[in-house]
């Protein structure tokens, strides 16, 4: 049978595992798919006639899974819709606002703006409503921080919220308070999330496919060919997940990534079913759940063993955001009926637990029969709970490029005997872990080679600080790196029998790049220029 195309190379990296090489390899792609896998040579006897695509000596390789990303953030952040800025310091982030306010129609509705993060401003104290009342005292602010666990926001916000000192906050959030109990405009965790999601409800659906159209289009120009869109949220449909946008891209031809879209975990597990029942296609999946464990350790809401090394109380250790036994019960329930559930722990008492509810649910109800069970982040966890995410059958979804947003925070509030343990991807791998690699976008930026770079190097994106990386015992090799961010995401998925690697029957979802990213100088991965991304060639 004549292909469509043959797809050639003096490097192809065919992503399986053992082989670490890029070779001198032709592919037949035949509806999408690889059909044949041949040595260069052989390139028109495979063709029968049909086109060749010669790429030279570039470097093909799977295209990327980013295996965590929250994509109506990441998407909106960008856009002209919202602004994205860190800022040096808490009047800084307010005048930042203010310059981009001014090309703003005034028109009364919400100032949206991303990346804050008081831990690296100078002074480093915690905003209040006070600096965006002096300069917006009538319209509405959202300054949602870079970690995305914590909103920002003015006195009108809060009215437009229908916040009062007297209000509750959602469950597994919190609201910030002055010494007189008065709010300050921190809101912190579910309570943020719930929160930000009515801000952002204000966006149309054609605006927000306008948003995700140019987002996707952007994420192909770095080789990411998969995603998986995550729930934001405790709180069942203030998740962030838009099925609506991406079912209207998929009908006009828009959805340039396949996506794999996780909402809320809770006891309806009908969101998911119904998603389920509407997407069997190759383009648009619902694999699984989505929950959270706890918080951030660099705001002490991770959930640790041991207290914070400079602890805000005595037997400050962080908390869970949902009970133990209820997560238990939640995810049982999931696997009872066949569905993979994704956990976000950071803290080792949360990693912990979690493998233990999923080691349950693996031996009561066996595998889930789409996504896998997989715990996203696993920033530290006990040496002896490495071997016990294999044996659980738990995928780990990390993100590289957090290692290195702030080099002094771990040690700073956690200690130096727990930050030399973090993030241990090499020797996840080396006890059979399946590690997905993944941004958490707009946490940090979606920038593929930011991945890979920080993946082998553990240096920083920016300034590549420190110079022999930061504890580089974990740094992965480029092979492993590679398999990771495209394999690691499929069996994230449950579609490695379909996606992440260029064999014979997979689709030929692949990357083309100008640079060998097995064997170039370290410094040379972030300039690697994406030549082609191709969605089942």
């Amino acid at each position: 049978m004549q292909p469509d195309r043959v797809i050639t190379s003096q490097q192809v990296f065919l992503g399986v595992p053992g082989d670490d090489g890029a070779h001198p390899l032709a592919l037949a792609v035949t509806d999408g798919r690889v059909s044949a896998v041949a040595p260069r040579n052989q390139a028109r006897v495979l063709s029968a006639g049909a086109p060749i695509e010669d790429w030279g000596d570039a470097f093909v390789c799977p295209g990327f899974h980013d295996a965590h990303q929250h994509v109506f953030h990441a998407a909106l952040f960008p856009s002209e819709l919202a602004t994205e800025y860190a800022g040096t310091s808490e009047a800084d982030c307010v005048a930042h606002l203010a310059q981009w306010a001014a090309g703003r129609p005034d028109d009364g509705s919400w100032l949206v703006s991303h990346g804050w993060r008081e831990t690296l401003w100078n002074p480093s104290v915690v905003p209040t409503r006070a600096s965006l009342d002096a300069v917006f005292p009538d319209r509405p602010v959202a300054m949602y921080s870079g970690d995305a666990h914590t909103l920002w926001t003015n006195s009108a916000g809060l009215r437009a919220l229908g916040i009062t000192d007297e209000t509750e906050p959602p469950a597994g959030g919190s609201f910030d308070r002055d010494a007189d109990g008065h709010l300050t405009g921190v809101i912190r965790e579910a309570a943020g999330m719930v929160y930000v999601a009515r801000v952002l409800s204000s966006f149309s659906i054609d605006q927000l496919c306008d948003i995700y159209r140019a987002y996707f289009r952007y994420l192909n120009k770095m080789g990411i060919t998969s995603v998986c869109d995550m729930a934001l949220s405790l709180i069942p449909g203030a998740d962030g997940i838009n099925p609506q946008v991406y079912e209207s891209l998929l009908a006009s031809g828009d959805l340039t990534v396949r996506a794999h879209l996780f909402p809320t975990l809770s006891d309806d597990q009908s969101n998911l079913e119904d998603l389920q029942a509407r997407y069997t296609g190759s383009h648009l999946r619902a694999p699984g759940f989505k929950q959270f464990f706890d918080g951030v350790s660099s705001q002490h809401t991770a959930w640790c063993t041991e207290p914070y090394k400079n602890a805000r109380f005595v037997g400050d250790v962080g908390r869970p955001t949902v009970a133990p036994e209820r997560m238990r019960e939640l995810v049982l329930a999931a696997a009872s009926r066949g569905h993979a559930v994704r956990i976000h722990t950071i803290g080792d008492a949360a990693v912990h637990a979690a493998i233990d509810i999923f080691d349950e649910a693996f031996r009561r109800y066996g595998a889930p029969f789409q996504g896998r069970n997989t715990l996203e982040h696993i920033e530290d966890i006990m040496p002896a709970d490495i071997a016990r995410l294999r044996e659980a059958h738990v995928v780990a979804s990390v993100q590289p490029p957090h290692v290195t947003i702030d080099l002094t925070q771990p040690a700073r509030d956690l200690g130096v005997w727990r930050a030399r343990r973090m993030w241990p991807f090499s020797t996840m791998l080396a006890q059979g872990v399946t590690l997905a690699l993944g941004t958490d976008a707009p946490v940090v930026s979606p920038n593929s080679m930011d991945v890979l770079y920080t993946a082998v190097t553990r240096r920083t994106p920016a300034d590549h600080r420190p110079d022999a990386g930061w504890y580089p015992q974990h740094c992965l090799s480029r092979a492993d790196a590679l398999r990771s961010y495209s394999f690691g995401g499929a069996v994230a998925v449950g579609r490695e029998a379909e996606l992440g690697t260029l064999e014979v029957g997979k689709l030929a979802d692949l990357a083309v790049w100008d640079t060998n990213l097995l064997t170039c100088p370290d410094e040379d991965i972030q300039q690697a220029l994406c030549l082609a991304t191709r969605l089942g060639a």
